[in-house]
């Protein structure tokens, strides 16, 4: 059955709900002592750069570049790092997982909304939420949420604990470089575990929530990188203003809660038969860092193509992009039509 038109107010509620990361510092041989744990505090350094930007026309002449060196670049950022008698960061959040995928929050068009819903309650006996919630599963088994932090890491364990009624109830633990960052293929007992956890969130009528603690031995007294923030307000520039501002939670540095969903959504493969790596799910398909959007409206595998041929025109996209269609709502967001041409 389709509809006989969009809906003009389309909103969805996000599935996968994703705590802040704190950061601590500990040792290694000693990591499950929670006790022994210290916040990572941000601090404050002033540094000197130098001239480094690209030069255009009369700045390229000599004597002016000369002049433009010979004027301190003086810059005051946040860091954090850790101590000198510890070598292991510790990030430390909380997942919540949630049902009624394909149902959504806001809908001013009740056909619109039966489509919706059968199409879901269809792929959920067709397919389940297991292909999904693995590759989940896997970006979290493979630490792909610390970004930057996994570079250079020497050695990296991720231990995901579930919570039921305040208790832990079981215990995974991950060696994160066993999991690859672009292949999805490996799924072992452990990840088709948490894989399980997951898609009974995603199926079921009550949320699952999960704590997860990443360690990553680094070194002593090496730099760690939470989050930066946007600064809005350019107000006040000028010399002596800080240049980089990190994320703090609750005297310790942080992870936006923002970054690492978009970390665990980043299993959209199916953008290309010969997709090189996988990127975050988006109804564009888009990568901010490379400046490119993967799913192009005039090769009609967006979301809202995809949509609105499978709703409006009754034509069933591809499993693979069924999978991804699913994805997007699990994301959330607002996909409304607007009723002005």
């Amino acid at each position: 059955m389709a509809s006989s038109k969009n809906a003009s107010v389309l909103a969805f509620e996000r599935k996968i709900d994703v705590s802040d990361a704190l950061f601590f510092s500990a040792d290694w041989e000693n990591r499950d002592k929670s006790g022994l744990w210290k916040k990572i505090e941000l601090k404050e350094k002033s540094v000197r750069g130098t001239i480094s930007n690209r030069m255009k026309g009369k700045e390229q002449d000599a004597a002016k570049l000369n002049a433009k060196i010979e004027d301190p670049n003086l810059q005051r950022v946040d860091v954090a790092a850790l101590p000198m008698d510890s070598d292991t960061l510790c990030a430390i959040f909380t997942v919540k997982i949630l049902g009624g995928v394909g149902t959504p929050s806001a809908c001013n068009n009740a056909e619109y909304k039966e489509c919706l819903e059968a199409a879901a309650a269809e792929y959920k006996n067709e397919f389940g939420f297991k292909t999904l919630a693995d590759r989940y599963a896997q970006n979290i088994a493979n630490g792909r949420f610390l970004w930057r932090n996994r570079v250079g890491a020497e050695q990296l364990e991720v231990v995901v604990r579930r919570v039921v009624e305040g208790k832990d109830k079981n215990e995974l633990r991950f060696d994160g470089f066993a999991y690859k960052l672009d292949d999805f293929a490996k799924a072992d007992d452990n990840v088709s575990a948490l894989g399980d956890l997951i898609a009974e969130g995603l199926s079921g009528d009550s949320f699952v929530i999960f704590e997860v603690k990443a360690f990553v031995r680094m070194g002593r007294g090496q730099e760690v990188f939470p989050s930066q923030e946007l600064i809005l307000d350019s107000s006040g520039g000028g010399k002596g203003k800080k240049s980089k501002t990190l994320y703090e939670v609750e005297g310790a540095a942080g992870l936006h809660s923002q970054k690492i969903g978009n970390a665990i959504r980043t299993i959209d493969t199916w953008y290309d038969d010969l997709a090189e790596m996988p990127i975050a799910v988006e109804p564009y398909g888009s990568v901010t860092s490379l400046g490119c959007a993967y799913r192009q409206p005039k090769d009609k595998t967006d979301f809202y193509s995809l949509l609105d041929n499978w709703m409006l025109k009754d034509k069933k996209p591809s499993a693979e992009n069924q999978h991804f269609v699913m994805a997007v709502f699990i994301r959330g967001g607002v996909f409304g039509e607007s009723e002005k041409e």
